[in-house]
């Protein structure tokens, strides 16, 4: 019998709603070494602390669109009033490496993956939806941020909340507890993913 010694990366497409704790959930667990972090190109401005290459890449429309032309983004999507994209290159060349590739994207995107067609994407692919305790707790974790006017925020709310529509459509629903709580089941369920048989060869 031979027993399996390399690994596939696993393709971690995490969503939810702005506020949900999604984002500090995939960079803790990069920063301890589960997983690299998906850059994604968007067209939105930086914000405070933000750094090109690292948080994101931040391109004009024209330079988006012709990226989206020459076939360069697997995934993309129009997300409050900006573009946002993922790079097909650099994910699939860490999956053959067997490295696990976090993209953090919203629905749109995510039915984008899920859709794919390509072998190796859907023997990868794992897709979790981080949801807030409720849509009262997720008002309070936006308005405590102040980045935006009225307006900006009401219509934050209205994308989040029909964004919440789409968890049946995710593998795993994560319900945000504490952030503790929210780390541990969170790596829990990469770790048990990691032995999919479907990854081996």
């Amino acid at each position: 019998m031979n027993v399996p010694q390399n690994r596939l990366g696993l393709l971690i497409v995490v969503s939810g709603p702005s506020g949900s704790g999604k984002t500090t959930l995939c960079r803790k667990a990069a920063d301890a070494g589960e997983a690299i972090f998906s850059v994604s190109c968007t067209t939105r401005a930086p914000r405070a602390g933000e750094v090109h290459g690292r948080d994101y890449f931040f391109v004009s429309e024209p330079e988006f669109q012709d990226k989206i032309k020459a076939g360069e983004l697997f995934e993309y999507a129009h997300v409050h009033g900006r573009w946002y994209g993922t790079l097909k290159s650099f994910v699939i060349d860490n999956l053959k490496r067997g490295v696990d590739v976090f993209l953090d994207i919203d629905v749109q995107g995510a039915a984008q993956v899920r859709a794919h067609d390509d072998e190796l994407l859907r023997r990868c692919h794992l897709d979790i939806f981080i949801l807030p305790p409720s849509v009262e707790e997720l008002r309070n974790r936006l308005a405590g941020r102040g980045t935006e006017d009225a307006a900006a925020f009401e219509l934050r709310m209205t994308n989040a909340i029909a964004e919440m529509e789409h968890w049946p459509e995710y593998d795993y629903a994560l319900v945000s507890s504490t952030r503790e709580e929210d780390e541990r089941r969170f790596r829990a369920i990469l770790t048990a993913e990691r032995m999919r048989s479907g990854l081996w060869r």
